[in-house]
Formats: structure tokens, sequence, C-alpha cells
């Protein structure tokens, strides 16, 4: 997020001494992005982020794909994701394209005995059931249901949760996350049309530097494999820091539905953005208000692109039988839309209690083994009378 903050203690000028009470120098790190030409933040160690004791052998957690080319309207029911103790065991990749990957996850246990790092792209993990706590070097972040904490790749962190009902819509993105630029003016500050602003955000806080030595796992995810590292001190060894790099989180609650006489498109849902795809909320909202407006969404037909949509809660309309955690996915090259006889009744409607998160990418995506798991097999016949 293009907001500057600051935490725990720093120098008055970066790239200067910057002393421990015994004297030693505090560890500088620059985290940065697409090299030095974006955002960055400026960390300071206990102990330099450097010193690694054993590294293990890597293993893969590439996505195995089982329909690599389709042209199906698919839904997937994915509460039927069985739980795990696991938080990385559990990360089950359904629908992935080279630009991002969306994943389910039911984990029962916090992490304790290891630390993960995503060094291939920012996560965007969605909370559906569950609260707990994001910690980070950067600070900690308190969660509950229906928020995106958005983590930048190269961020060290635990999820720990305060139980073990815990469900998860995970969106790994290959490149950079941020609000969409049409929310932002010049200095990227959030303009007065955007449907959130800086007020929504949540930051880290509640800095704890962990000044230890000893044996701490680290996994780290490059190029769909898993390095086990072991690193000689906390990771979270932060006295301070100081930028624009760090995990932050917005509320879908949060979320300020735009709305108009007529139907509006989905772009007026969009959320955040990355390369070749965006990210919609779907939020409780007052329906159209022409005298002659029709509530539900015409038919579309995807010419570029595939659309996925997780419901979250609430009654849709447009659609029969959905469930908590359903996805459905629509690609692109036939057309979509309500379900028959939902738009006759969603005429002299008023507004509607949905919640969901949508996905629309501009590559096509391709399901995975686990995905062909959870699928409803019937969904494309949903349509018929």
């Amino acid at each position: 997020m293009p907001l500057y903050h600051s935490l725990g203690s720093i120098p008055p000028k970066r790239h200067t001494q910057f002393r421990k009470p015994d004297g030693s120098l505090y560890a500088e790190e620059l985290v940065s992005t697409e090299g030095f030409s974006s955002l960055y933040s400026l960390v300071y160690h206990a102990y330099p982020p450097t010193i690694v004791k054993t590294l293990g052998e890597p293993y893969s957690v590439e996505p195995k794909i089982a329909r690599e080319k389709h042209l199906k309207h698919t839904s997937l029911i994915g509460f039927n994701v069985q739980p795990e103790d696991d938080y990385l065991q559990s990360r089950k990749p359904v629908l992935v394209n080279s630009d991002l990957h969306i994943s389910l996850a039911a984990p029962r246990q916090s992490m304790t005995d290891y630390f993960y790092k995503n060094s291939q792209a920012d996560e965007v993990v969605f909370i559906h059931e569950g609260t707990g706590t994001l910690k980070t070097g950067f600070g900690n972040i308190k969660f509950q249901y229906g928020d995106y904490l958005v983590i930048p790749r190269g961020t060290i962190y635990q999820m720990e949760f305060d139980g073990t009902a815990n469900r998860l819509f995970i969106i790994e993105s290959f490149s950079p996350i941020r609000p969409p630029k049409r929310y932002r003016n010049q200095y990227g500050q959030l303009m007065e049309h955007s449907p959130y602003c800086e007020r929504d955000i949540k930051r880290p806080a509640d800095l704890k530097t962990y000044d230890e030595h000893g044996d701490f796992k680290i996994l780290i995810k490059k190029q769909g494999l898993i390095y086990p590292y072991i690193y000689g001190t906390h990771p979270f060894d932060f006295i301070g820091w100081d930028g624009f790099h760090y995990p932050w989180a917005l509320s879908i609650h949060d979320f300020e539905p735009i709305t108009g006489r007529l139907h509006q498109p989905p772009p007026v849902h969009q959320t955040f953005e990355g390369n070749n795809f965006v990210i919609c909320s779907f939020v409780p909202r007052k329906f159209d208000y022409h005298p002659l407006s029709i509530p539900a969404p015409y038919n579309h037909s995807n010419v570029d692109s595939d659309e996925v949509l997780y419901y979250v809660d609430g009654d849709f309309m447009s659609r029969k039988s959905v469930v908590k955690g359903q996805i459905t996915l629509h690609p692109g090259g036939i057309p979509h839309g309500p379900h028959p006889g939902s738009v006759e009744k969603s005429i002299g409607k008023e507004s509607t209690d949905e919640l969901a998160v949508m996905i629309d990418p501009f590559r096509p995506l391709m399901l995975t083994e686990d995905a062909i798991k959870i699928e409803d097999e019937n969904y494309y016949k949903s349509w018929q009378y």
C-alpha cells in the first residue's frame, strides 16, 4: 500500500551509523520492489538477516494440472476441502495461470514451529472463517471474518489462529498487488470517488523485537519449491523500520459500494489489481433505482477474460443453490448470466445482502487435481429451464 508508515526505533538519517546500547551496530536492510524503482522499506535488525545455519532439500508444491484447456462453466464446492492441522499443507491450489494462483485452505493450527516466506508472489489472504493475528517482523495485524490480508512477497510471517475452525481464500500474485490506479491521485492518495480510503487500512502495530539466537526454521517458497532454511537468529528481530513496503489489511465490510439508477458493471466493485487480473468485492448494497431497472445482472459474453466468483455469504438473486465457499469459474469465450427465473424475480427488489470476492484474470485459468476433487460436474447444466 503506498502509504508511509514507521514503527520502532530508526536513525535520523538512512544509511548512517545506528548503534545498540553496547556500541555494536544494528544491521540495516533495504527491502525493495522492482529493483530500486518502486516501493521499499528500510529495516533495522538486531542481527544481520543473512545468518543461515543449514539449508535442507527443497520439495515441490507446484500445482498439479488436471485440466489445462477447457470451455466449461465450472463450480467448486470450497468447503469440501477438508481441514488439516498445518497451515501450508492445508493450502490447496485450485485455479492457476502464469499470473496468479488461487487456493483454498482450512488450517486447524497456528504456525508455531516454523515461519513462512513467499519469495515468488504477493499474497492476498481472505479470511472467510476464523480470527487471529498475522505476525511479522513489521509488527502484528489482528484479523477477522471479511479481512483481506495483503502480504508482499519476501515477508516472513506466521499465522496465529484463535481457534481451529478457519477457512481461507488465498490469491498468490506474481505481480505487485495494489489499489486500482483510477482510485489514486498522482501522489498515491486514494481519491474521493474511491470505495475505500486510508482510514480503512489496517497497518502493522505492536512491534516486538525478538533478540534471540537459536535454530529458527523458515520455509521459503520460490519457483514452486519450498526451501527449508534454518536461521541462527529470530527473523522478527526488527528494532524499527520505515517505508512503504509492508503487510496491510482491508475489511470487505469497509468497502463502500458504488450504485446507480441502472445496473452497474463489475469494475465498480474493483478492490485490488495485479498484472492481467483484478480483484473485486461484492457487498450488501441498494439496488438500482430507475423505475424500470432490472437488478439482476445482464447476460455477459466473456470475450477476453475468465470470471471467478467466491461466494462468502448472503443471498445471490442471480444464482440458484449457492453455498458458502463455492467457487464458480465462467471461462472466456462463452456467455454466462443469471439463472432461469432470476431476472423476473429480481424486479422490484431494493437491496441485496450478498458478499463475494470476484477475480477476473485475462489469461485462461487451469484446474488442478485438487479442484477436480471438489467439482460439481453438473453445474454447466444449471441454466436449463
